[in-house]
């Protein structure tokens, strides 16, 4: 058996051998068609853990004969850049042949056929790139755009928001999908199969519950999958892996995909907005519970609620505000676990509560005609007239306030004269 942990000696070497991301490396895939045409150009892989983003880069760069340098966002800094940039400057300084008008891929002749020497492209791949603040990022673009790297950045959080707009629009975004069921049971199968890199020589075998059990828990990820099924195979004396010795490996009941700074948290907050603002009560539920059990801050949640209560319910029932605000209150309170009882109780309030937009589109309308008419005077029988000559000036006039009446008179508006028709609040 080679060395190193299953993950890495499973690792595929080819496109052929990649499972996964059809959309991309399938037969019209367009990594494929670019590997085939000899092009290059610089590019983001977007998606989840474990679904393929380093292999995926260190086979375009065997495939294309390319130097490939690998850097993390997380522990490399500045020097780590300066030297694999003055490493691709010396290799194309070496080149004896550079036309500008050439393909990226272009052969070009070098002094010597041994490897590492002059005539290859440079290839970095920066895992978790969105890692990298500004200034850093900033540093790769003169050398991205001169073509002296090619760029291939991974990212498992969504590039609009964490990579700067000048290095977006130099790049590619390949959004790559977790694998599939099909997928992720074919390399399992593999993996205890095969000798030479897998589990074969063990003769180890897995049961159909505790198969999908593993894939269940890894959620999507062939990464932890193939670490467990490592375990499972390596740890325990069974001839048959089975579903408890799964669970024994997991030691958990979710599946850890959740990262509460990135794109799971955002989604499921999302879900959970939309199905309570749908009226569903079970999916409600079901995503509360979701964020619950993978870590999410309670009070997150219940603040989330006081909003939805005043966006989505707003005047159709006027208890929800108070009844959103008296569960952050008790959660605040109580603490988890016991807290999961408030907020599901509130959940199945909000969620089966009549709905409303009436307060949100108001105010959204009012917003629009104070940047419409930022500056419209405030009519004068509106004004404060604390002086004689405010009252001389008509400040106050035609305003009255008894017990009879309160408001202008003559018909006058509260608004400003060119919004004095505007309705902004429908019920």
């Amino acid at each position: 058996m080679n060395p190193g942990n299953l993950a890495y000696r499973m690792r595929p070497q080819s496109l052929d051998t990649f499972l996964g991301q059809e959309h991309l490396v399938g037969k019209n895939g367009i990594i494929r068609r670019m590997l085939s045409q000899k092009q290059l150009f610089p590019m983001i892989f977007w998606g989840p853990p474990g679904s393929g983003k380093t292999t995926l880069a260190k086979i375009i760069a065997s495939e294309s004969d390319a130097e490939f340098h690998e850097i993390s966002g997380v522990s490399a800094g500045k020097a780590d850049l300066q030297k694999i940039i003055a490493e691709a400057e010396n290799a194309r300084q070496s080149q004896t042949i550079v036309s500008q008008t050439s393909p990226l891929f272009a052969k070009a002749k070098r002094p010597s056929p041994m490897k590492g020497e002059g005539g290859r492209r440079t290839i970095l791949f920066i895992d978790e790139i969105h890692r990298w603040n500004k200034a850093q990022q900033d540093g790769l673009l003169p050398n991205v755009e001169s073509g002296l790297i090619i760029l291939i950045g991974a990212t498992t959080e969504n590039p609009s928001f964490e990579v700067i707009s000048a290095l977006l629009s130099r790049s590619r975004i390949f959004v790559l999908q977790s694998l599939s069921v099909e997928d992720l049971s074919k390399l399992i199968d593999t993996a205890l199969t095969n000798e030479k890199n897998g589990l074969g020589s063990l003769k180890k075998t897995i049961a159909a519950d505790a198969k999908e059990l593993l894939i269940r828990l890894s959620g999507g990820d062939a990464r932890i999958m193939l670490n467990a099924l490592e375990i499972s195979a390596m740890s325990y004396k069974q001839k048959e892996i089975s579903a408890e010795t799964v669970k024994d490996v997991f030691q958990t009941k979710s599946a850890g995909i959740y990262d509460k700074k990135a794109d799971e948290h955002y989604n499921t907050i999302s879900a959970f907005i939309k199905s309570m603002r749908g009226s569903d009560p079970d999916a409600s539920l079901y995503y509360l519970m979701r964020m619950l059990e993978n870590g999410e801050d309670p009070k997150f949640i219940a603040r989330r609620m006081i909003i939805f209560a005043s966006e989505d319910i707003g005047l159709a029932d006027r208890g929800a505000l108070i009844q959103a605000n008296a569960c952050f209150e008790a959660v605040t309170k109580i603490g988890m676990p016991e807290a999961q009882l408030i907020l599901a109780h509130i959940v199945l309030y909000l969620a089966t509560a009549k709905k409303s937009r009436a307060v949100a589109n108001a105010l959204g309308k009012a917003k629009s005609a104070v940047y419409e008419l930022p500056n419209e005077p405030i009519p004068l029988h509106l004004r404060n007239a604390p002086t004689k000559l405010m009252k001389n000036l008509g400040y106050a006039k035609d305003y009255q306030w008894s017990e009879e009446f309160v408001g202008p008179k003559n018909d006058l508006s509260f608004l400003p004269e060119k919004l004095k028709n505007k309705k902004f609040f429908e019920s």
